[in-house]
């Protein structure tokens, strides 16, 4: 009977032994997954913050790599997002390491998952592609006019996947960046001035030289129509039926239109025999430029103060 007892003792000590073993371990790995949830915590407010302050700082250095001109709003914004997901997913890898995560395995997962996505998304990614060439090259910025695929518009949005424009008669026109990127791209905006060729055909009874210089004063009488280089008359081609003469003008990129249209118009009535034209366009008001504060002097802001 004493060897029963002893033997039940000894097996009582084991497993209360055992049992501590294990509440200790318990508590040990229970206090390592809360330091380690504390530290992950820590690691992702700073990646927040970080990924914040990532993106406003490249914000800034592009505001200043413009000047002293407007900076480029959509670069400003591609550029902010790549920097706050860059950082954000260095704080994520960072947190899941701390908490015991092999990353490796989950990296060769995201890789071999991405690059089945990039074989199913092959024209989507190929307007990827585009639209960062085209946010790093800048052929157009938002609000330009430019000309592509067939179609003439103002530039109202660029991302990464497509171009928006508003055409003259006011459609909006969604074109895929891949498209885009890989047309002729005629930006008529880009320039402050441009000059208006006016074509005009007459026939062969009238009197061509007084014509010229008809045109010729006209142009000169513009306001709309810079005066260096002076506007110029030229004779064109000639044939058995008619004289054609281009008359050509230098104007600021806005008034292109008004300034052809009165020119094509004038062209038209003084071939007929006209003695009067119509009244000459008026010059657009141009908004006042904004008025620079000038920079208080160490001597202002000492007085400044109470």
């Amino acid at each position: 009977m004493q060897g029963i007892e002893r033997e039940i003792a000894t097996r009582l000590n084991q497993t209360v032994t055992s049992d501590e073993n294990v509440l200790h371990k318990f508590i040990d790995a229970a206090g390592d997954l809360a330091v380690n949830l504390v530290v992950a915590v820590v690691i992702l407010t700073v990646t927040w913050w970080a990924a914040g302050w990532a993106s406003r700082l490249v914000r800034r250095l592009i505001a200043r790599v413009h000047g002293g001109g407007p900076p480029d709003v959509t670069l400003q914004g591609f550029a902010g997002s790549a920097a706050r997901y860059l950082v954000m997913i260095v704080g994520i890898i960072a947190v899941l390491q701390q908490l015991g995560v092999q990353t490796t395995s989950i990296l060769a997962v995201l890789g071999a998952a991405s690059l089945a996505v990039g074989l199913a998304l092959q024209g989507t990614l190929s307007n990827v592609a585009a639209g960062v060439m085209l946010l790093l090259f800048r052929p157009y910025r938002v609000g330009d006019v430019i000309e592509v695929a067939g179609r003439t518009g103002t530039v109202k949005a660029l991302d990464l996947f497509v171009t928006e424009l508003t055409t003259p008669d006011n459609l909006k026109v969604v074109l895929p960046n891949g498209k885009v990127f890989g047309d002729v791209i005629v930006n008529t905006s880009y320039h402050t001035r441009r000059r208006v060729d006016a074509v005009i055909k007459t026939d062969l009874k009238r009197d061509v030289p007084a014509l010229m210089e008809g045109l010729k004063a006209r142009a000169e009488a513009n306001p709309l129509v810079l005066k260096d280089p002076a506007p110029q008359v030229e004779l064109t081609a000639m044939s058995e039926a008619f004289v054609e003469m281009t008359v050509r003008a230098w104007v600021e990129t806005g008034d292109f239109g008004a300034v052809k249209a009165d020119l094509m118009l004038a062209g038209r009535l003084l071939a007929e025999g006209a003695e009067q034209l119509p009244a000459l366009p008026t010059p657009r008001a141009k908004p006042a430029a904004p008025k620079k504060k000038p920079r208080p002097t160490l001597s202002d802001r000492l007085r400044a103060k109470p």
